[in-house]
């Protein structure tokens, strides 16, 4: 990309976030990916962005839902600021050009996924928080996640597949399922994992793929409830 075009999606990603930079340094960083610079990219700001907007949805969702349990809180949450979600944002605020990733990540297809998409929302946030302060910052937050925050109920959020198979263990008496790393295939930017979800009783081990060694263990523990459901 040129500097021309770069600078063009970044004002036009200003415009979309509502809110314009005093510092386009920050801006700049939070848009670099670690395979343009070992150390000027977004990592540091999306450690940052992550603590932020962890706290501004528990926050918001503690106001919202005065009688919900801290169990529902939790899963409301989670389910808000997981990676899709984040990565569903990057795509609504067209973030994809306005990225500076380095020839093997673009080779790759970097700019498509969910991952880095995920991280440059964070870091984008710890950006503002650097650069406007809190304030700027929590209001974005807020702005993005709008829709969701109104839509959000305690009764509605369905727990992931990890949570349903230890509460179904448990309520058993059975012990908890372990879980262990079985093959990782790939380049570091473009890793896939295969984790076993292994059951002492009832016995029985269950393989799940995914991108991330998290993915792969939720899709591990999908299979298996499967399995002990259909028994």
């Amino acid at each position: 990309m040129t500097p021309e075009a770069q600078r063009v999606a970044t004002a036009a990603l200003q415009t979309r976030l509502g809110y314009q930079f005093k510092d386009p340094d920050l801006l700049h960083r939070a848009l670099t990916h670690r395979s343009v610079s070992g150390q000027d990219n977004y990592e540091r700001l999306e450690f940052l962005g992550d603590a932020l907007l962890g706290f501004v949805i528990g926050r918001e969702l503690f106001t919202r839902h005065p009688q919900a349990a801290e169990s529902a809180l939790t899963l409301m949450r989670a389910k808000l600021v997981k990676r899709s979600a984040l990565a569903a944002h990057a795509r609504a605020l067209a973030l994809a050009p306005a990225l500076r990733l380095g020839p093997g990540e673009q080779k790759s297809g970097g700019h498509r996924r969910d991952s880095i998409l995920a991280d440059v929302v964070e870091a984008l946030l710890g950006a503002v928080l650097l650069d406007g302060g809190a304030m700027e910052a929590e209001a974005l937050v807020l702005r993005l996640y709008a829709p969701q925050l109104e839509a959000s109920a305690p009764d509605q959020v369905e727990k992931d597949p990890k949570t349903t198979l230890q509460e179904w263990l448990q309520g058993r008496g059975h012990p908890l399922p372990r879980y262990q790393v079985a093959q990782v295939q790939g380049e570091d930017h473009a890793q896939s994992f295969e984790v076993a979800c292994e059951l002492e009783a009832p016995a029985g081990r269950y393989l799940g793929e995914g991108s991330s060694r998290r993915a792969a263990e939720q899709a591990a523990a999908s299979k298996a409830l499967d399995a002990l459901r259909s028994s």
